[in-house]
C-alpha cells in the first residue's frame, strides 16, 4: 500500500528537477531566451489542449501548436496594438479547425497565450525576482499539497472534479505560499500585502489545476499527454502556474509592483 502511494515519487522528482533547472536558467537569462521558453511551452500546451478536445485531429493540433508558439514572440516584436489580435488568432483558428468544444478550446488557448506573452513582458519590465516568487509560490502549493494530502489525508476538496485532492493538501498549499511571501518580504521592498497576495496566487494555482482536471474529465483522458515522465503533459504540470500567472498579471495592473534587480 505504501509503495503504491509513493510509486510515482522518483519520476516526479527527477522530471520536476529537470524542468526546474531549465526554468530557472531561462528566467535568469531573460530576454529572447525566456520568450523562447514561453513560446515552446505555450505551443506544447496548445497541442495538448487540441488533442484532448479532438484526439482524431492530430495534424490540426500540430498546426495550432506552431501557430500558438509563434504568436508569443511575434506579439512582442510587433507594436502593442497588434498583440491581442495575434494572440486571439490561435483560439479562433482552433475553433474553425477542431469543430468541437470550441468555447472550451478558445478560452483555455487564449489564457495560455496571454499568460505566456504576459510573463515574457513581465520579466523584461520588472526583472526576474517576481517570476521566481511566482514559481516558488506555485511549487510550494503543489509540493506541500502533495505531501500533506498523502501524510494527513482527510476529506476530499472536490472529489467530483479531482478525486485525489484533499482539504489538508489545499490548506497546506496556502500556508506554504504565505511563507514564501514572508520570505520575499525580507529582501524586497514589497509591502505587507505580499503574504496574502501569495495565498491568493496559491488559490489561483489550485483553481488552474482544478480547471484542467475538469477538462480531462470532460474529454475522458487521464493526462494531457505523456511528454513528462511522472507528470503526464506540460498542461498537467503548468496548469497551476497558468492560473497563478494570470492572476499575477491582473494584480500587476492594479497595484504597484516594485522593480527588483540584481
Amino acid at each position: 500500500m505504501a509503495q503504491g502511494r509513493w510509486s510515482d515519487l522518483n519520476q516526479r522528482l527527477v522530471s520536476g528537477a529537470a524542468m526546474a533547472g531549465i526554468g530557472v536558467l531561462m528566467i535568469w537569462l531573460g530576454g529572447l531566451w525566456f520568450t523562447a521558453l514561453a513560446a515552446v511551452v505555450c505551443g506544447a500546451m496548445i497541442w495538448e489542449l487540441a488533442r484532448m478536445v479532438a484526439s482524431e485531429r492530430g495534424a490540426e493540433a500540430l498546426q495550432l501548436a506552431l501557430l500558438g508558439g509563434a504568436a508569443v514572440p511575434l506579439a512582442h516584436v510587433l507594436p502593442g496594438i497588434f498583440a491581442f489580435p495575434i494572440l486571439a488568432a490561435t483560439p479562433l483558428v482552433g475553433g474553425a479547425l477542431l469543430k468541437r468544444e470550441r468555447v472550451l478550446f478558445g478560452l483555455f488557448a487564449l489564457g495560455i497565450l496571454v499568460a505566456g506573452y504576459g510573463l515574457a513582458g513581465f520579466r523584461t519590465q520588472y526583472g526576474m525576482v517576481w517570476l521566481f516568487w511566482l514559481v516558488l509560490v506555485v511549487i510550494a502549493t503543489d509540493v506541500l499539497g502533495y505531501f500533506a494530502g498523502r501524510f494527513i489525508g482527510g476529506p476530499k476538496f472536490w472529489p467530483r472534479v479531482s478525486p485525489k485532492k484533499t482539504w489538508s493538501g489545499t490548506v497546506a498549499g496556502w500556508i506554504g505560499a504565505a511563507l514564501i511571501g514572508v520570505l520575499f518580504l525580507g529582501f524586497t521592498n514589497a509591502g505587507p500585502d505580499l503574504p496574502w497576495i501569495s495565498v491568493a496566487l496559491s488559490m489561483a494555482s489550485q483553481a488552474g489545476d482544478l480547471a484542467e482536471s475538469a477538462i480531462k474529465r470532460r474529454c475522458g483522458v487521464k493526462d494531457s499527454s505523456s511528454l513528462i515522465p511522472g507528470h503526464g503533459g506540460l498542461f498537467d504540470r503548468f496548469d497551476g502556474l497558468l492560473g497563478a500567472a494570470l492572476l499575477m498579471l491582473l494584480v500587476a495592473q492594479i497595484v504597484y509592483v516594485p522593480e527588483v534587480r540584481f
